[in-house]
């Protein structure tokens, strides 16, 4: 079977047609599989309406924001709501029900339009705005979901972007993707079952990291306290942004910033081949930068760089050189934590939650209290840094894993890779 494989995909990367494959407009796929639909062929589309953030609370009726399916689910498929509103602001919003297809319908570049998502749970939830939902009865839901990120619907997708600081896309876009997928849905079923399961584990690794960032921040909270000899700073003093550009052809790795910190576009989020100009300028980032991205910095998206390599990702992104008389791990330290976090999105701009964001000139205005040696730094910096280095194997880890079920995704979709009903 593994020979069967390599020689299955050897042929497909040189342009040939295995035996029992047939080459459509959008790839080659089994002989025996659809491919003469589109989303609109399939099923129905549906618009998300309400659920502003100030509305949102820690009980009440589940629902969902487009934010949240950019930044709390990010396996493909979710259970269980993790927001709440009141029945009022419910009853102005979308139902849905198990096995809806959730799409963002505004992102802030058109290579991340239209991220999808699918509901998997048993209980109604509630949609708010900016989200599409899509619902069939012809195709396993999750089998489409995962192939929401094959090659030939993120570029199309991306291709129906519109505007400038905000993408948007609809659903008279949406309804056009291409779908491919076997005849039997217990084919579609066991190979969305497998996917889940890798998924699983994924997310189970990525609870682990969670629980790791608690238990470093309550550390940080206990050594990083007001005391004798320590003063306040403004940030201004401590940090400058870098502005510094590059293309994709300037050789450097491209990067994403995500809750993980800054890492090799290797998983779902690896869209270069979306870019049609190689002449596109991405921001430089250093190894020990602070990077922070404007929009997300509510759901923690702020760390230290310590990707190994110089690298290049979206110019939305901040990036800050630690002035050296500080040490940038303690720095780190105070910067990424949940306290910090609360107190600098005080700054935070935009009538829309999801696009609230903190730039860069007000981040600047920020005070923290930093003791007046470095020498005290540096002790504070190691003790922290330990933990750090444990959480940074165990993201290294889930990125592995992410690695491996993005291939296997790849050939299962495709059908290089059959399974067995």
């Amino acid at each position: 079977m593994e020979k069967q494989i390599k020689q299955r995909t050897e042929q497909i990367n040189n342009g040939q047609v295995p035996e029992g494959y047939k080459k459509t407009e959008f790839g080659i796929f089994p002989s025996d599989w659809v491919t003469d639909k589109k989303l609109k062929d399939i099923g129905s589309f549906d618009k998300g309406r309400g659920l502003p953030g100030d509305k949102m609370c820690d009980s009440g009726v589940p629902c969902v924001g487009y934010g949240d399916i950019y930044m709390k689910y990010n396996n493909f498929h979710f259970e269980k709501a993790e927001n709440f509103v009141d029945e009022e602001t419910a009853s102005e919003s979308l139902p849905i029900k198990k096995g809806t297809l959730l799409f963002t319908g505004t992102g802030e570049t058109a290579e991340e339009i239209g991220k999808c998502v699918c509901y998997n749970g048993d209980e109604t939830i509630y949609a708010g705005g900016d989200i599409i939902t899509f619902k069939t009865n012809d195709v396993n839901p999750l089998f489409l979901a995962y192939q929401q990120y094959q090659y030939y619907s993120l570029a199309k997708k991306a291709s129906f972007g519109q505007g400038h600081s905000v993408v948007h896309i609809h659903a008279d876009n949406l309804e056009k993707l291409n779908v491919a997928y076997p005849k039997s849905t217990a084919e579609q079923e066991k190979i969305a079952v497998i996917l889940m399961k890798w998924d699983k584990v994924i997310e189970l690794q990525e609870k682990t990291i969670e629980k790791l960032h608690t238990k470093r921040d309550a550390v940080v909270q206990r050594v990083i306290k007001k005391k004798e000899g320590w003063h306040k700073e403004i940030l201004s003093n401590i940090l400058v942004e870098r502005t510094e550009f590059a293309t994709k052809e300037d050789g450097y790795p491209h990067a994403s910033l995500t809750m993980d910190g800054v890492t090799q576009k290797t998983d779902r989020y690896n869209r270069d081949f979306l870019v049609k100009s190689d002449d596109k300028k991405y921001k430089v980032t250093h190894y020990n930068d602070i990077c922070y991205n404007p929009a997300n910095l509510k759901f923690g998206v702020i760390c230290v760089n310590k990707y190994e390599n110089d690298a290049i990702f979206s110019p939305i992104y901040i990036t800050y050189e630690v002035n050296p008389q500080y040490n940038t791990d303690f720095i780190g330290s105070i910067l990424c934590s949940a306290d910090f976090i609360r107190y600098i999105r005080k700054y935070e701009e935009g009538t829309v939650y999801e696009r609230q964001a903190v730039k860069s000139s007000d981040f600047l205005r920020g005070v923290i209290w930093v003791p007046d040696t470095k020498e005290e730094q540096d002790q504070i910096a190691s003790i922290i840094s330990e933990i750090n280095t444990y959480i940074q194997k165990q993201v290294d880890y889930c990125n592995s894993l992410k690695q491996q079920r993005k291939a296997l995704q790849q050939y299962l979709l495709n059908g290089i890779v059959r399974v067995e009903v």
